[in-house]
């Protein structure tokens, strides 16, 4: 038996697919004219300015109240500026400097920037609370450890981008920042009571909420007090219960990629992670990156099947769809607010360096990029003080692989400076560094998450909350190098 068109055309409704390169193929425009909801657009779609908003307007040709979805957070998430790295601190930096109102300024640029793209749904801000320096997948993504902190500069986040008339999505809901498991590879749990959740991870969602953020995104990861042994994507309780009853949320709640494996390993495959999470009350679902025409085909008609069946309640469905419609009919008539204002993100990158130790007499230093691997949500991104060194040499080494003797005979009596991100979790940085600075003065740029570690024997630490093209800057220009 087929998949009956009116289900189909249901089902495409609540999906947010992905195409691969620069200009959309046929099949991706086609689905859209057969009521697909929209698309998520990856590093791999942007070139430029011109041909992103070329690429929007040939997906509004096909359908006008298309949604065209990306994750661009500034900082180290960024998809406009993946070939250079973002022009703004991201979230971790703004919520040290702590100022709401240059919180809400970045973000509307963002805004501004997205909206002249054609761009109408950006897939931030990140309004974890990151509670484990160990954490390996939020980090800098968050405004910082402190509800009450990270919750003023959500709502700033929220109201910067919806002003310039496009629209928000508060994410991962209930909250990823205590998590030591990155759910882009296995299903992570918070194991904290409901009180923890509710004064810890909940209180920057009440006030995206408050702020009226269009959208949240849920979390593949189970909290046991809450979602028992499911994830969260998949939890009644969670998105019916605890956000749109006790925390009053109407908006559209929309999936993080069904195809993570913190989603696949439960539900067994996309199709039937689509169906889960409708049921659960998801409105809008996150195919991911790697979609092509057969895959989208397949999760409409496990969602059409499902109705079909009466495994999953039309009823659900068409609330979805209806919800989903809304914000389609909101980004089409949300005010286009604000004017670009270029450069904005590198003095604010520059007040939140943090310096412990003198900076002075560093002279031409040799400098040291510890390299490490990029979550799946940052990709390949450059990073790093490169870009902004002037006559300084930099040299990129792996940490456990390099020998301290010939960082020293390099240095050649110069001083030395390391770069890294989460350098105290890089498998041989710290004896590399405390080696090093024995015998040669040594500053360390910390560009992660910090940690309490600090090396011995070196005269600086400096600490960017990020590792953006504006943080680089802004660390450059506090080491004064030439």
């Amino acid at each position: 038996m087929g998949v009956d068109p009116g289900l189909r055309r249901l089902a495409l409704r609540t999906l947010l697919a992905a195409f691969p390169g620069p200009t959309p193929p046929e099949w991706a425009t086609a689905l859209l004219a057969d009521g697909l909801a929209g698309h998520v657009l990856f590093a791999y779609n942007v070139a430029d300015a011109g041909q992103l908003a070329k690429l929007t307007a040939d997906l509004r040709a096909a359908r006008s109240d298309v949604l065209i979805g990306i994750d661009e957070e500034g900082g180290d998430v960024t998809r406009l500026a993946h070939a250079t790295g973002s022009p703004y601190p991201g979230n971790a930096a703004l919520g040290v400097v702590d100022d709401p109102d240059l919180t809400r300024h970045i973000y509307a640029q963002l805004g501004v920037e997205l909206a002249d793209s054609g761009v109408n749904l950006d897939l931030a801000p990140t309004v974890d609370v990151n509670t484990d320096d160990d954490n390996p997948v939020i980090g800098t993504r968050s405004f910082g450890a402190d509800p009450v902190r990270v919750a003023a500069h959500a709502a700033a986040a929220v109201t910067g981008l919806q002003e310039a008339g496009v629209a928000a999505c508060a994410k991962h809901f209930p909250g990823h920042g205590a998590t030591v498991a990155d759910s882009h590879l296995e299903l992570p749990t918070v194991d904290a009571p409901l009180d923890v959740l509710r004064a810890r991870e909940l209180p920057p969602f009440a006030a995206a909420i408050a702020a009226g953020v269009r959208a949240i995104m849920t979390a593949h990861l189970r909290v046991p007090a809450l979602t028992g042994a499911l994830p969260a994507t998949f939890s009644r309780p969670a998105l019916v219960d605890l956000l749109r009853r006790d925390l009053g949320f109407t908006g559209v709640v929309i999936t993080d990629a069904l195809e993570m494996r913190g989603s696949t390993l439960h539900s067994g495959g996309i199709p039937q992670a689509a169906v889960a999470a409708l049921a659960a009350g998801c409105d809008l679902l996150c195919i991911g990156a790697r979609v092509d025409a057969a895959l989208v085909e397949a999760t409409a008609a496990g969602i059409a099947t499902a109705i079909r069946d009466g495994r999953l309640p039309l009823a659900r469905v068409e609330e979805a769809v209806e919800r989903v419609a809304a914000l389609s009919t909101w980004t089409g008539h949300a005010p286009r607010g604000g004017d670009a204002e270029p450069g904005i993100g590198y003095p604010a990158a520059l007040k939140a360096v943090r310096v412990e130790g003198p900076l002075d007499g560093l002279g031409t230093p040799l400098v040291v990029q510890l390299e490490s691997e990029s979550s799946i949500a940052v990709g390949r991104v450059p990073w790093g003080l490169g870009p902004h060194l002037g006559v300084a040499h930099q040299l990129r080494v792996v940490a456990d692989r390099t020998d301290p003797a010939t960082l020293l005979a390099l240095a050649a009596g110069r001083s030395i400076v390391f770069a890294g991100r989460r350098v105290h979790r890089l498998p041989g940085a710290a004896d590399l560094i405390e080696s090093v600075a024995a015998d040669a003065p040594t500053v360390v740029v910390e560009m992660g998450w910090p940690s309490s570690w600090r090396p011995k024997n070196v005269r600086a630490f400096v600490t960017t909350y990020g590792a953006s093209h504006a943080n680089g800057w802004a660390a450059a220009q506090s080491l004064h190098l030439p």
